[in-house]
């Protein structure tokens, strides 16, 4: 008895001596930034996976286009699978990301159209001949806007420039056409480090804008501190950013948005956060313009009225449907927009003043485009695509990509919902879709759209309507995969008050692992916190072994 006794101490000492982290269930690595669209992303990630492996983990969470494997190559299908052997070898569940609605090109590379759309309402057109094309209504201009009038270093019809004679300076020397320019330097003498000009600008509601300006840099620092924005009230209606090189010739940057509700609305171009360096600015315009990216979906119709609106005219009868040849989601909207083709036989005749109404999609930062969680089609896609993934791979664990669903309740298939419903009944879908070939499968989400000290809020970028309340409508055995970079502690006490369990995705690219350590303190005072996720954007995994070392100590 006494040997036994002596045993079950010994037990209990070891466990005690051993780190709290082993008992952390999942230990992954997420994988991102390898498309498979080339040879030469297989031994990339291998050497990503064999490093995790030697470190404790467990599992790789893949992401590479996987929602959209019916439009893959079997070049793609060879390396996936080259990708699942080296998983099976070295001992990690491989387990896909998938479904994607806030960064939406896996679901539109099956139609561009399920893209959220922003609607216009009833553009002037005037009919000449056979075409329709659309009249700024009314005529819309930044004033000064190629720096031409001044004095001294004041340029007349902005509401401000930062510092003049400071920050912003009037040249003579450098500029594009004309007599000035407006130059933006010595950004230290701003608390904030901007260097910014604003006019505040009438605009008609629910139509479609676009602003350009030509910008020249030298040793502009850091890289991406240039944006254009256009606010209105509280809300930023073109969330965009630009990858403005630090030191280039003049180069014109362009971008459309739409003014929404609103009549009047402030337009900045400028730094935020500069340090160092110098740009300029000149020939800044504005302009209306026509269905560039029109989309055509049940949920985004188009529609052509006369101008008292008595009349509604028909598509296919009256006119011909309105698409755009080059539409395009990511790129190219320094272009003409289509006109309106009118049919022989139309009742439109020439001359004609028309109201015309469509939807276009939004570019949010640099990439992402959102899908509508309201039109039917994109659950056909969910359903098509998790039966391709099962066959592929047969995943035990799957993470849905839902994360940043920053438009949406606009367009016919959604407005008037309630988003936070929407978004759950969207998960529950995908959830749903999953479990239908691997009814046992453990899903896990990213956290923010769910948790209300991150985005399930209203007022989120160009959403009509509040996610609050989202995490009533999803499964409670979700694994909730909580994320950001400094430790997020209300967020993981949230969901363990809710019932739910949570998977920490930390580090986020930094130089070292501090707020890691954070995490973990965390992890160790919450319940049903099932484990970790090395998460870089940027491929930065020279941490991956040090983050599994201070976790699980291997």
């Amino acid at each position: 008895m006494r040997s036994i006794g002596i045993v079950i101490v010994m037990a209990v000492l070891v466990a005690l001596c051993l780190p709290q982290s082993t008992k952390f269930r999942d230990r992954f690595v997420w994988v991102f930034g390898w498309g498979l669209g080339r040879d030469e992303d297989v031994p990339q990630i291998i050497s990503v996976l064999e490093t995790a492996a030697k470190h404790g983990y467990n599992g790789a969470v893949l992401s590479a286009g996987l929602d959209s494997l019916c439009k893959r190559n079997e070049a793609y299908f060879r390396r996936l699978e080259e990708v699942k052997r080296a998983c099976e070898r070295l001992g990690l569940e491989l387990i896909p990301a998938v479904f994607s609605i806030g960064y939406g090109g896996g679901i539109l590379s099956h139609d561009r159209n399920l893209a959220e759309g922003l609607p216009v309402k009833d553009a002037l057109f005037v009919v000449k001949g056979n075409e329709a094309h659309l009249v700024p209504d009314p005529p819309v201009q930044i004033v000064n806007g190629g720096f031409e009038e001044f004095d001294g270093n004041r340029l007349k019809g902005f509401a401000f420039h930062d510092q003049p004679g400071v920050v912003s300076f009037v040249d003579t020397q450098v500029k594009r056409t004309g007599n000035a320019s407006v130059r933006f330097e010595n950004f230290t003498a701003n608390s904030h480090g901007h260097g910014r000009i604003m006019q505040e600008i009438v605009v008609k509601p629910y139509r479609c804008y676009r602003m350009s300006v030509w910008v020249k840099t030298e040793n502009l620092q850091p890289q991406g501190c240039f944006r254009l924005l256009v606010l209105a009230g509280n809300r930023n209606l073109a969330p965009r950013t630009f990858n403005v090189s630090p030191t280039s010739d003049w180069r014109k940057v362009t971008m459309i948005f739409n003014s929404l509700r609103y009549e009047r609305v402030r337009v900045y171009a400028g730094v935020w956060g500069a340090r160092s360096g110098k740009f300029w600015l000149d020939d800044w315009t504005i302009e209306e313009i026509g269905p560039l990216n029109v989309l055509r979906r049940p949920g985004t119709p188009v529609v052509v009225k006369s101008e008292d609106g008595n009349i509604v005219y028909e598509e296919g009868k009256d006119y011909a449907p309105l698409v755009d040849p080059n539409f395009h989601l990511w790129a190219n909207f320094d272009r003409p927009a289509p006109t309106l083709k009118i049919l022989p036989g139309s009742r439109i005749k020439d001359g004609q003043r028309l109201r015309v109404s469509w939807y276009h999609p939004m570019l949010i930062h640099e990439s992402q485009v959102t899908v509508c969680m309201g039109e039917p089609a994109v659950y056909e896609v969910f359903e098509h695509e998790a039966k391709l993934l099962w066959e592929r791979l047969r995943y035990r664990k799957v993470l849905l990509n839902m994360d940043e669903v920053r438009m949406g309740g606009t367009c016919k298939a959604c407005e008037g919902k309630n988003m936070a419903q929407l978004l759950g009944e969207c998960i529950t879908r995908q959830v749903k879709a999953l479990r239908r070939y691997n009814p046992k499968a453990e899903i896990y989400v990213w956290s923010d759209m769910l948790d209300p000290n991150h985005n399930a809020r209203p007022d989120y970028y160009l959403v009509e309507g509040d996610f609050t309340g989202s995490w009533n409508f999803v499964p409670k055995d979700l694994i909730i995969a909580v994320w950001g970079g400094a430790p997020r502690e209300k967020s993981l006490r949230f969901f363990a008050e809710q019932g739910f369990r949570t998977l920490i995705a930390c580090y986020y690219d930094a130089p070292n692992l501090d707020e890691v350590k954070g995490w973990l303190e965390l992890a160790r005072k919450t319940p049903n916190v099932t484990g970790f996720m090395y998460t870089t954007w940027e491929r930065k995994y020279e941490l991956l072994g040090d983050f599994g070392q201070l976790l699980w100590g291997k």
